[in-house]
């Protein structure tokens, strides 16, 4: 019961997380006259989001172990929801800039305890799920700003009425901490009846030095990172590809190119139902199956329809990869560490989301824009290695494991 109750806020929270990821892109045109600053400055309020947001992945194992989950879970929110009412009352670039520093600290915090806590705790289908209400939220963001922009009223109303959402979700997870107590020390007692030593695994903490040591943990932030890489790539510019490339018209390539993230929250939904066929492995080995075949048809010249299926495709292949990486992680790694890897697996999947995509916009400017499938491709390929010297790592050190204490 108490399991169930806290699968629901954890629900709610990952629709509250996703809120803010897309309201800046949606409410920027109608921002940055209004500030008298260019078009291009929304690329410098998202990457001090997502500085603060790396920082704070590094450092949440730290922090989640001195704190617990649900008391970061519970500031987190309260941060994000004091720094989207600091947006709320800005009138200049500056006053964004600032309020952006709480809005990625608190985003990277609870995105690690969250996916931790569902990895120890619940099953491969509810992670899926968790990371489609994320999606439910990102969706749903635009929705309420150009709610408030179409019928004339500032942006800032936008950020207000998600804020109000942050504080209601804030109070709710305040008012349930004791169950993330108990939970928690329930899962410690667990851990203490099956280890010879449970205080020193419950209370193991290491250096990001000691971290990279670990069998596969190189490999696992590679992956990560282009993973991240190719969703945000394809993401930011699989709308400029159908409309410079097969000559969209942009009102028309910027619709089509949603679908991209309709296939990853349709397809998290859909992977949730799998995931009771398939393990983690077999559903990352399907994701990359069904990323490729997207990339492929968005690589052929067989004109705009292929390459919009093919989109639709690649975020259906994006939809089981990432989750299924971060359920995989405590079987990876052990429960002991899990906190400590999920903390900086999240922080280079935020440094391949923010600087991967960028990096194609200048190679395309120079080059062409034709070479995004070539360019996501190559990464995945990368990725694909990755995981496969991951498995490879960690199934060895289960034999030699097994060796041992026969």
């Amino acid at each position: 019961m108490v399991l169930t109750v806290l699968l629901i806020i954890i629900y709610m929270a990952f629709i509250s997380l996703g809120l803010p990821d897309s309201l800046l892109g949606s409410a920027w045109p109608t921002m940055y006259p209004n500030m008298g600053v260019p078009i291009s400055y929304a690329g410098i309020v998202s990457m001090i989001i997502t500085g603060g947001t790396i920082v704070s992945s590094l450092l949440s194992d730290r922090v989640i172990r001195k704190f617990g989950t649900g008391l970061v879970t519970v500031t987190s929110v309260l941060m994000t929801a004091l720094a989207l009412l600091g947006f709320s009352i800005s009138n200049t670039f500056y006053q964004l800039c600032l309020f952006a520093i709480p809005l990625g600290l608190g985003a990277g915090s609870i995105d690690a305890a969250l996916n931790n806590f569902v990895a120890l705790h619940y099953k491969a289908k509810h992670m899926s799920w968790l990371h489609c209400f994320w999606g439910v939220g990102a969706m749903t963001g635009p929705i309420i700003m150009s709610y408030f922009l179409e019928r004339g009223i500032i942006f800032q109303m936008g950020y207000r009425t998600v804020a109000m959402i942050q504080i209601v979700l804030t109070i709710v997870l305040l008012v349930t901490l004791p169950l993330w107590k108990k939970i928690s020390s329930t899962h410690n007692e667990e851990l203490h009846a099956k280890e010879s030593n449970p205080k020193e695994l419950s209370q193991k903490v290491i250096s990001k030095k000691e971290l990279l040591q670990l069998p596969g943990a190189k490999q696992a932030l590679l992956a990560f990172f282009c993973y991240c890489a190719i969703e945000a790539t394809l993401g930011l510019w699989g709308s400029s590809f159908v409309n410079i490339v097969h000559g969209v018209p942009a009102e028309t390539a910027a619709k089509w190119a949603s679908l991209f993230y309709f296939g990853i929250t349709f397809g998290r939904f859909l992977s949730g139902f799998v995931t009771l066929k398939l393990n983690n492995r077999q559903m990352i080995y399907l994701g990359e199956a069904l990323l490729a075949v997207g990339i492929i048809m968005i690589m052929l010249p067989l004109g705009q329809f292929t390459a919009v299926i093919g989109l639709v495709m690649g975020g259906v292949g994006c939809a089981p990869i990432f989750p299924s990486m971060l359920h995989e992680t405590p079987v990876n790694f052990g429960e002991e560490y899990s906190q400590s890897i999920m903390g900086v697996q999240m922080a280079c999947a935020y440094v391949g989301s923010t600087f991967m995509p960028p990096l194609f916009g200048v190679l395309a400017s120079h080059i062409s824009y034709s070479i995004m499938p070539f360019y996501a491709g190559g990464i995945l390929l990368i990725m694909v290695a990755a995981i496969k010297m991951l498995n490879k790592r960690v199934d060895k050190k289960r034999l030699t494991e097994k060796v041992i204490l026969s």
